[in-house]
């Protein structure tokens, strides 16, 4: 709730805890937001400093406080403030350096996995970004919350850190709700319930009033969202101006007519796997890597698209993440064409001897384009022809389940 932090009597029961979730019908709006996220990120590979005030902020004379954990924010501490100021406020805390391209890293990745539930994602920054599930639910046989809460394990298993997610049935909603869950936690807001959640909150809370435009309310007697539900239309067109007036109306009682968009055309296919315990047999390296390139090429064809670049993840158990990629003469959505590459691809960034235990491995497509423009063949092409038993493989499976037909190297016992 940015600088509406307090949470008003009552609250716990709009909270998903334990066995503890509200009524999510018709609730199709997630708002995932990552906990003091770049912070969090560089904290992975300082889990001595998790308890301690950290903040991350560059070293000149200017600087200022990109983000702190959430023991220092206990101190006052808040992002953009000078770093001198955050000083004078918490002299003991741990100041870190910010390490370049890593919170693009890991945004990336965390995006990939909000893609993988919805193709409805709308990223607002780095380390936020609303979801519409409620297209999905029925594919994925769930809930929005169980969707919310899927998130949550995934984001902290995958990428070591934490999200907080409101789950409301509109944006402005779900938003807030984020922000009441802080840190690490999921509120829900039933749709019949969102007036009951919203109207103690302060003027502050609504979206899009800022300093002025509150002690404009506040001014005219209007403290809470309840209040300004409460007064006639005509008189907020009056003291707010047409536009603010109708937009806060609307807001203040529930509605929020902006859906989730989308921004970008799908430039890349991809799949990861977070290993249960850091893994470095090569056999069961090359398995997953089969199960991910079946994975990612069976989207490829769902969508009618092919991918030229094959690229795989590595990230080390010590959070060393490294990406190798090939570009292929064609593009492809042949599964036993993408492991070749992921495999020959993961020689090069984890040779056998030496390595270190793997933490997550994934595959990438990128490069995409339309399917339809046919396939290139060539006079000296393997046989059989892979791709004829691959799309015979989905027709199996979108009529008998995931498991009806699998290579037989992925029969053995899942590596967690």
């Amino acid at each position: 709730m940015g600088r509406n932090a307090a949470q008003p009597a009552g609250f716990e029961r709009f909270r998903a805890e334990g066995p503890h979730v509200p009524d999510d019908t018709g609730c199709g709006v997630l708002h995932v937001d990552m906990d003091a996220f770049f912070a969090a990120v560089e904290l992975r590979t300082r889990p001595e400093l998790a308890d301690r005030p950290v903040i991350v902020a560059g070293t000149g004379p200017r600087s200022v406080v990109l983000s702190a954990n959430y023991p220092a924010r206990r101190y006052g501490v808040r992002s953009a403030m000078p770093v001198g100021a955050a000083r004078r406020l918490c002299p003991q805390a741990v100041h870190l350096p910010p390490t370049r391209g890593a919170y693009a890293e890991v945004s990336r990745g965390v995006l990939a996995i909000f893609r993988e539930l919805t193709p409805l994602v709308e990223p607002l920054s780095l380390d936020e970004a609303f979801l519409d599930v409620s297209g999905a639910l029925r594919r994925l046989r769930t809930t929005p919350a169980a969707v919310g809460a899927q998130l949550r394990e995934r984001v902290a298993a995958e990428h070591g850190i934490t999200c907080s997610v409101g789950v409301a049935g509109v944006k402005f909603v779900a938003k807030l709700a984020s922000g009441m869950a802080k840190p690490d936690g999921m509120v829900v807001v039933p749709v019949a319930k969102t007036l009951e959640f919203l109207h103690p909150l302060p003027v502050s809370a609504l979206w899009g009033v800022g300093a002025k435009t509150e002690q404009n309310l506040r001014r005219h007697g209007l403290h809470t969202i309840a209040d300004i539900a409460a007064t006639p239309l005509e008189r907020l067109r009056r003291m707010l101006g047409v536009a603010t007036g109708e937009h806060l109306h609307a807001l203040a009682h529930g509605r929020d007519e902006r859906p989730v968009v989308a921004h970008a055309e799908e430039k890349s296919i991809g799949a990861e796997h977070t290993f249960a315990v850091d893994q470095h047999d090569r056999a069961v390296l090359v398995r997953r890597l089969l199960l991910l390139s079946e994975r990612v090429a069976s989207s490829l064809r769902v969508k009618g698209l092919r991918g030229r670049t094959v690229s795989i993840k590595v990230r080390f158990g010590d959070f060393r993440t490294i990406t190798r990629a090939r570009t292929l003469p064609g593009a492809t959505d042949v599964a036993r064409q993408i492991h070749a590459v992921a495999v020959s691809l993961l020689d090069e960034a984890a040779p056998r001897e030496g390595a270190q235990p793997i933490r997550l491995i994934g595959v990438r497509l990128d490069g995409l384009t339309d399917g339809a423009t046919g396939e290139q063949l060539a006079f000296d092409a393997p046989e059989p022809r892979w791709r004829d038993a691959e799309v015979a493989a989905d027709i199996a499976r979108s009529k008998f389940g995931a498991a009806a037909v699998r290579p037989a190297s992925l029969l053995s016992p899942d590596e967690g």
